[in-house]
C-alpha cells in the first residue's frame, strides 16, 4: 500500500551566518516516519516565507528551482523503492536521496572497514596508538555527521571542499580543540580519503585548498630552580611519586615517553670504564640510540627494579595519567 510523501523546508536560524543567510533544512514524511537533514544550501532570510523563496527575482527563482528539484527527486526515489520494497521509511527515502543506494558503501561504513582491518595488524606492522588514533578521528566525524546533518553516513560524491571545512569548524569552535588535535584527527581523515582516491571511487580531492591552522611552537623548559623543587616538594598523592621520577628519569636523560614505557632490561648495558648506558632504538622510526645514565636515573631505575612487568625497567602509567600527574605536580 503506497503512503503519503510530504517534503517541506525551514531555515535552521540559529546558524544564521553573518550575510543574513541561513541554512535550509528538509523535513521528509513518509507515511507515519518522519525525518530531517540538511538540503546543503543557504538563503537569504529575507527572501523566505512559508518554506519558499518570495518574489520573482533571479535568486529566488534559483531557490525554488532547487527546492522543486529535492521534491521531485524524493517522489521518485520513493516509487523507485516502493517497486521493490514492501515497506518503505523516510530514512530509506533521505538514504537514497543523498545518494547512499542499498548494498553500495558509504564513507563512514569504508572508515570503519578499514580501522577493523588496521586493528588486525595491531602487535604486527602497526601500533595500537596509531588503531586509537584511527577510531578517535572516526569517532568525531560520526558526531559530526549527526549533529550538522542528522545523518550517520553519507555517500563518497558528499566529500567535498565544504564538508572539510564544516568539520574543522566543527572541532575548532563547536568542539573547542586546539589546533594540534584538529591536525591529528584531520590527518587520519586525509589519509583514509586518499585511500578512496587511489581506488578510483572519487577523483577529486576534497582537501584541495583546505590549509589547517598550525600551532605555533613554543619552547618549553624547566629552569633549574623549578627542577630543583619538583624534585624536594613533597606530595599527597602516591601515584604522584612514581610520576614525578618517571618525568624525572626523562629530564635527565632525553629519552620520551614512547620509548621510555618499552625500556627493557636487556636496553640497559655496562661499559669497561663501569658506566651505564642505555642501548636501544627509536619507536617512532627504529632509530638506534645511547644514552649513559647520570645518577639520578640510575636511582630511579634500582627504586623499580623489579616492579614492572614484562621485564621492562620502569612501571610507567599510560599518557593522559602522566599528563595529569604532572600538571597537578
Amino acid at each position: 500500500m503506497k503512503q503519503e510523501v510530504e517534503v517541506s523546508f525551514y531555515l535552521k536560524k540559529n546558524e544564521m551566518k553573518e550575510d543574513g543567510k541561513c541554512p535550509v533544512m528538509a523535513r521528509l514524511k513518509v507515511g507515519k516516519s518522519e525525518t530531517t537533514f540538511s538540503a546543503k544550501m543557504t538563503v537569504p532570510v529575507s527572501l523566505w516565507t512559508s518554506g519558499r523563496a518570495t518574489g520573482k527575482s533571479h535568486a529566488a527563482s534559483g531557490i525554488n528551482a532547487q527546492l522543486d528539484a529535492y521534491r521531485a527527486s524524493a517522489l521518485s526515489h520513493y516509487r523507485e523503492l516502493y517497486a521493490v520494497r514492501i515497506k518503505v521509511t523516510a530514512e530509506d527515502v533521505k538514504s537514497a536521496l543523498l545518494g547512499m543506494a542499498f548494498g553500495q558503501e558509504t564513507f563512514i561504513s569504508y572508515f570503519r572497514r578499514h580501522n577493523e582491518n588496521f586493528d588486525k595488524r595491531v602487535g604486527v606492522n602497526r601500533s595500537p596508538e596509531a588503531a586509537y588514533s584511527y577510531w578517535y578521528a572516526l569517532g568525531h566525524l560520526e558526531k559530526f555527521l549527526q549533529k550538522k546533518y542528522k545523518l550517520s553516513d553519507i555517500p563518497f560524491k558528499a566529500l567535498d571542499k565544504s564538508f572539510i571545512e564544516g568539520f574543522d569548524f566543527h572541532l575548532r569552535i563547536e568542539s573547542g580543540y586546539k589546533p594540534g588535535t584538529i591536525i591529528e584527527i584531520m590527518t587520519r581523515l586525509r589519509i583514509i580519503i586518499n585511500y578512496v582516491i587511489c581506488e578510483g571511487i572519487i577523483t577529486c580531492d576534497p582537501f584541495a585548498g583546505y590549509s589547517p591552522e598550525r600551532p605555533n611552537p613554543v619552547q618549553k623548559y624547566l629552569t633549574r630552580g623549578e627542577l630543583d623543587k619538583l624534585m624536594t616538594t613533597p606530595l599527597t598523592n602516591p601515584n604522584h611519586y612514581l610520576i614525578r621520577d618517571l618525568f624525572l628519569f626523562s629530564c635527565y636523560t632525553g629519552i620520551p615517553y614512547s620509548d621510555m614505557r618499552k625500556l627493557a632490561d636487556e636496553d640497559l648495558t655496562l661499559a669497561e670504564d663501569g658506566t651505564a648506558w642505555i642501548r636501544t632504538a627509536r619507536k617512532k622510526n627504529d632509530n638506534p640510540y645511547e644514552i649513559p645514565l647520570m645518577e639520578l636515573p640510575l636511582q630511579i631505575l634500582e627504586r623499580y627494579r623489579g616492579k614492572a612487568s614484562k621485564d621492562r625497567l620502569l612501571p610507567v602509567f599510560c599518557n593522559s595519567t602522566m599528563n595529569r600527574g604532572v600538571k597537578a605536580m
